[in-house]
């Protein structure tokens, strides 16, 4: 029999999986393939399979193994051992939700859709079971009981032929395709994208620890969340959304940036609970109301806001919000403020939680005022700082570090070394283009890159620009299936595993050590800074110029 591992490492807590593993292994056929705890992300969702029975002639078997005494109380399964009785998810549904997970991982390795046979199961080797026990959605013949594990092969060759999805038996041929990507044999001098998985889950699995911030303040109806950037702020804002609504109130979830505003959009589309009542971009949710459009930067920074905010005044209360979540808040201009608090139900103590990075106010909004003091809009809502940086590795963190304040603190693995690759300003765009090409050679994927420049955008952005197809510009960027090509200003927020800084000049050097801020900070797994290294230390600072000369003077080898 061909095993996967060949002698799994069983844990003292998977003492039941050993259990299925071992019966298995004694009633199988020599000609089926047994594996082990299969690791399978279908996009950012990661899943895994307890046990997968790979049998040629008939077809597959995804099993969830649990151990200790388990029951189905009013449709809620409980797991029961020594340490005491805990909710458990249903054991059918992670196998359900592993197995779809594994056939779109596989048809993105192969080339082709699965279409055996493809049962999905649960194993529970220490409880009983009723013979006649069912469940809406699950008849008996999914579940491998106390008393089923003497002739465990057997069940399973049943509910793959009675309860399957897919109408085939599994070809040993395509067996044979399956392996070697289960295996997941490797070259030692493999391609260095193959480090970007296990550093984003890393990274992931940090950011989704900031639960505990928000479980800690949610008796605070106003707040202020002030972070550095990778510091987890959106995951943070959409979540806080999601746990708003859940609650039955209206919440509006606002950003500024196009792109980001697409992500957090694409963010609630998958919850199943209650949504918001608005998700996008401030003047979107402006027009939404009957505001009119109009032309200009002023009319768009003073006057819509303005007709807002009388609008406000004559909403329906039925029709105005309970709470506003901004992302990136330090893009909303103080008028635009105003009129979006104006559509609160209870304008001075309706909910308001703002997510923001005062260093990154790219778009000047909050620059001092005529008396020389700095313009907050926010200022009045209790302050709690996220220290800690959760997107990046550490050497890409410490290259903007001087730009992050004392408290920063870099969380990631350490990564691959920065790239900085020093040209003439006026060359700096070609370049970067060339370092697309060097990349997907390397062996990065295409959906891994993005070209970010500071000052006239990237020819394909402007042709995109020129064509006015911006919307289905960010619609493919979150598609993820392409390189991608942008400008610093309309990636905050935003982030991919590589990033190539193109550096081609500023429009307003004063604006300079933000754009150069926002513009390092986006890349997960490895950093390409492109451009005049004296322009790049002159507009980032000292700091700045100490930490690129720690990265690698990096010259294609193309």
């Amino acid at each position: 029999m061909h095993c996967i591992p060949d002698e799994p490492d069983f844990q003292d807590g998977q003492l039941a999986e050993k259990a299925l593993w071992d019966a298995l292994r004694a009633q199988l056929p020599d000609d089926v393939v047994l594996a082990h705890s299969v690791q399978v992300r279908h996009g950012r969702a990661e899943h895994e399979i307890d046990i997968l029975v790979l049998w040629p002639g008939v077809g597959l078997a995804a099993i969830e193994v649990k151990g200790g005494l388990v029951s189905v109380e009013k449709g809620q399964w409980y797991q029961s051992d020594r340490t005491g009785k805990r909710k458990l998810p249903s054991p059918i549904a992670q196998a359900q939700g592993a197995q779809h997970a594994f056939k779109d991982w596989l048809k993105d390795r192969l080339g082709s859709s699965l279409t055996s046979r493809f049962a999905y199961m649960a194993c529970l080797p220490y409880t009983t079971v009723p013979a006649d026990w069912q469940m809406a959605g699950i008849p008996r013949g999914l579940i491998i009981d106390q008393a089923g594990m003497s002739n465990c092969a057997v069940l399973i060759r049943h509910a793959i032929e009675k309860e399957a999805q897919g109408g085939s038996a599994l070809a040993a041929k395509y067996l044979g395709r399956i392996i070697p990507h289960l295996s997941g044999d490797f070259d030692p001098d493999s391609s260095p994208a193959g480090d970007a998985d296990e550093l984003e889950a890393r990274q992931d699995q940090l950011t989704e620890r900031q639960k505990v911030l928000l479980n800690s303040t949610r008796a605070i109806p106003r707040a202020r969340f002030v972070g550095g950037a990778g510091s987890g702020k959106t995951w943070l804002a959409v979540e806080k959304a999601r746990r708003l609504a859940k609650d039955g109130q209206r919440v509006g979830l606002f950003c500024y940036n196009k792109g980001l505003a697409e992500h957090l959009r694409r963010e609630v589309s998958t919850w199943r609970q209650a949504k918001p009542v608005f998700v996008g971009e401030f003047h979107e949710y402006v027009r939404s109301l009957g505001v009119p459009d109009g032309t200009g930067q002023e009319y768009f920074d003073q006057e819509m806001p303005r007709l807002l905010k009388q609008l406000a005044a004559h909403l329906p209360v039925e029709a105005k919000l309970d709470v506003v979540v901004v992302d990136e808040a330090q893009d909303f201009a103080p008028l635009w403020w105003e009129g979006l608090l104006a559509c609160l139900k209870k304008a001075d103590d309706g909910g308001v939680f703002a997510f923001m990075d005062e260093r990154q106010n790219v778009y000047g909004r909050w620059d001092a005022g005529t008396a020389g003091t700095s313009v907050d809009p926010t200022a009045n809502l209790v302050t709690l700082h996220i220290d800690e940086n959760l997107r990046n590795t550490k050497r890409i963190a410490h290259t903007f570090r001087g730009f992050s304040g004392e408290h920063f603190l870099p969380r990631g693995g350490d990564g691959l070394p920065v790239r900085v690759i020093d040209c003439a300003t006026e060359d700096a765009l070609d370049v970067a283009s060339d370092c697309v090409d060097v990349l997907i050679e390397e062996g990065w994927a295409r959906n891994q890159i993005a070209l970010l420049t500071t000052k006239e955008r990237h020819p394909v952005h402007q042709e995109a620009f020129e064509a006015n197809v911006i919307s289905e510009y960010w619609q493919a960027f979150h598609d993820d299936d392409a390189e991608f090509y942008g400008h610093v200003l309309g990636f905050k927020g935003l982030e991919r595993s590589v990033v190539i800084l193109c550096v081609n000049g500023f429009k307003n050097m004063a604006r300079a050590p933000e754009q150069l801020y926002v513009g390092l900070s986006r890349a997960r797994c490895l950093l390409m800074v492109v451009g005049d290294q004296k322009l790049i230390a002159e507009a980032g600072g000292r700091d700045l110029e100490l930490a690129l000369g720690r990265a690698d003077i990096w010259v294609s080898s193309a």
